[in-house]
């Protein structure tokens, strides 16, 4: 079956950091042939911060690289603005939040509304919002993990995608529980990610 030269299906992705579930994505894409059996492709890897690690690897893998530096803007609406331009340029069916550091704006989110969709470090609806480790574990709490959801304009919420359970063990710091909740992550967001855009 020939590659799809003009992918119908642009995903856009956007980091603060590392961009390890961004990478898993990648990957996945890469080797699931998403180009060839849906006309899907990452088009894109956006970022708030040009220091952004994950930059790096997009950059060796040849997908197009972007930064809008909240940093230079002096509203949440004007950095929603400069970002939503910049993730436009793409067409995207899908906008992929990994790791991406910032609380968007109800009008960035209306944007996507149905294209949006982001990971977070928590069996949702418990613990949203941060330090969801250190949360789980001082709950006493006997299970913690991670969902990928649909955005809405209310923090963490909207339907859940996929989620997937790990044990919280006795003595568990915040940072070995984040790190097996990670490995997770780059196991069901591809999965997320994937179902979607074979819909």
């Amino acid at each position: 079956m020939p590659a799809v030269s003009n992918s119908s299906k642009n995903i856009v992705i956007l980091i603060s950091g590392s961009g390890s579930n961004m990478a898993a994505i990648v990957e996945a894409a890469d080797k699931g042939r998403w180009a060839e059996r849906y006309g899907a492709r990452v088009a894109a890897v956006l970022s708030n911060k040009p220091e952004a690690a994950g930059l790096d690897f997009a950059r060796e893998r040849g997908l197009s690289v972007a930064v809008v530096d909240h940093r230079s803007h002096d509203s949440r609406e004007s950095f929603d603005a400069a970002l939503m331009a910049e993730i436009d340029q793409h067409s995207p069916a899908l906008v992929v939040l990994a790791g991406f550091m910032r609380i968007l704006t109800p009008g960035f989110v209306s944007h996507y509304e149905g294209r949006l969709v982001n990971i977070h470090p928590s069996l949702l609806p418990a613990f949203t919002g941060l330090k969801t480790h250190q949360r789980a574990i001082e709950a006493g709490c006997k299970f913690a993990g991670c969902t990928v959801h649909k955005v809405t304009a209310e923090l963490d919420h909207g339907e859940y995608l996929d989620q997937a359970v790990v044990p919280i063990l006795p003595g568990d710091t915040p940072e070995a529980l984040a790190a097996r909740v990670l490995t997770q992550e780059h196991r069901i967001y591809p999965l997320a990610v994937e179902k979607l855009i074979s819909a």
